[in-house]
């Protein structure tokens, strides 16, 4: 049935579209933690649809609110006044930290950054963009221009001027050497003397946790540092919280909190994790910021009522069960225990990440050089056992990504782990 699907698959849908493992893999339904095949093989799910189902497949209070108000009314888009949107904007604006905030929802991560780099460069009159080297921001033509991932970059063409700063890998690169104090002095050196170079750019865009990067991230504070040159020169900071949003990191709710100390940043978007799977996303920005747009502007598809009520279900679910502190707690034990298996394995360079956000990087024994042949045959023989993870990496990096649901309990982090670690052991 798969090999039948498969053939299908290739024969109407672009080449690029990559798939995991040898024989793909269809997904019939899920609950909980947990998703089934077709051919009725249960799988204990540490992707979550690329970090999207983060309450957990078929969560009775999503499903609920999606039914009934699929039963009222699915969508009417933006030209309308839309309670459940309203409500979902009131929570969001409170829950983000900036003051005087307006949200605007959006259908995906990438259309929220593309909307962020239109309000950044319509503020700041000019289309300069600062991003961090190794990171991922979608899949349009003005998200690809900013990413600074060569394995998700299909063109140089732009409609934006990008300058690369260093800072968003800790233990690769030129300052990897450094200790935490010395590497933040010198990212910002290096930004210092980028700007000296160059007319003043619109913004700095960056996730606090770089997601199909590899699970990479700076000493905390290192963006407060760049917070301080940037707000300066008047430089809006975006933050790119599509993977690290809503309590992920355990530590915080969002990851720019890491890097709080200089305030909060002007713009933040968000998607993946709120909607549960449904398809949502939005911007978060001060008034001055969100409003300086001077053309009409609508959306069909963002904030539609039934992807709202999905939303708000879920954020609710999220705050009363208080799943950032599952995270914390749960991913906590579960890095430790890979850490202790990693001990033992010579393809393990570094197990990193902060709660339910974890990267296995792999490469070569006794080398720097990545392994991405390891990294797929441990994403098989993990299949064959059971478990689901992603990959990702850039830059000769080849890395495991474990982002499971935030509500695994301590027995499912368990029983990835064992899965993970026959997997490690047999390449």
């Amino acid at each position: 049935m798969n090999r039948d699907l498969f053939a299908r698959h290739r024969a109407v849908l672009p080449d690029w579209l990559a798939l995991y493992y040898e024989d793909p893999l269809e997904i019939t339904h899920g609950e909980g933690r947990h998703v089934w095949d077709t051919a009725g093989n249960k799988y204990l799910d540490f992707f979550g649809g690329i970090l999207t189902t983060m309450t957990g497949h078929a969560l009775p209070e999503v499903t609920k609110a999606v039914a009934e108000q699929a039963g009222r009314i699915i969508h009417s888009s933006t030209l309308y006044l839309n309670r459940p949107m309203v409500e979902l904007a009131e929570r969001v604006a409170q829950l983000s930290g900036i003051p005087d905030a307006r949200v605007f929802f959006t259908t995906s991560g990438t259309e929220a950054n593309d909307t962020a780099l239109l309000l950044a460069t319509a503020h700041r009159r000019g289309n300069t963009i600062l991003a961090m080297r190794n990171s991922y921001h979608g899949r349009s033509f003005s998200s690809v221009g900013i990413t600074g991932n060569r394995g998700w970059s299909p063109t140089s063409l732009s409609p934006l001027q990008t300058l690369y700063v260093h800072g968003g890998v800790r233990t690769r690169g030129p300052y990897a050497h450094l200790d935490d104090r010395d590497f933040i002095d010198a990212c910002v050196a290096d930004l210092l003397d980028l700007l000296g170079h160059t007319r003043a750019p619109a913004a700095l865009i960056a996730e606090p946790v770089q997601g199909v990067g590899g699970f990479t991230s700076p000493p905390d504070g290192l963006y407060a540092a760049f917070r301080e040159v940037l707000h300066e020169r008047g430089i809006l900071w975006i933050a790119d919280e599509v993977q690290t949003g809503w309590g992920r990191t355990g530590e915080h709710f969002w990851g720019w909190q890491a890097h709080g100390r200089s305030g909060p940043p002007d713009i933040v978007t968000f998607a993946k994790g709120i909607g549960n799977g449904m398809s949502v996303g939005g911007v978060v920005a001060r008034a001055e910021i969100m409003n300086c747009l001077d053309a009409n502007s609508i959306s069909t598809f963002g904030g539609t009522q039934v992807t709202m009520a999905a939303a708000l279900a879920n954020l609710n679910h999220l705050l009363e069960h208080d799943l950032q502190g599952n995270a914390r707690r749960v991913g906590g034990l579960l890095i430790e225990r890979l850490r202790a298996v990693a001990a033992q394995v010579p393809h393990v360079r570094e197990v990193r990440g902060r709660g339910l956000m974890i990267g296995v990087e792999l490469t070569r024994p006794g080398t720097d050089e990545a392994a991405p042949e390891a990294a797929s045959a441990v994403l098989e023989e993990a299949r064959a056992g059971g478990l689901l993870v992603g990959k990702g990496g850039g830059h000769s990096t080849s890395v495991l990504r474990i982002a499971p649901p935030m509500s695994l309990t301590v027995a499912e982090a368990e029983e990835g782990a064992a899965i993970l670690e026959r997997a490690l052991r047999s390449i």
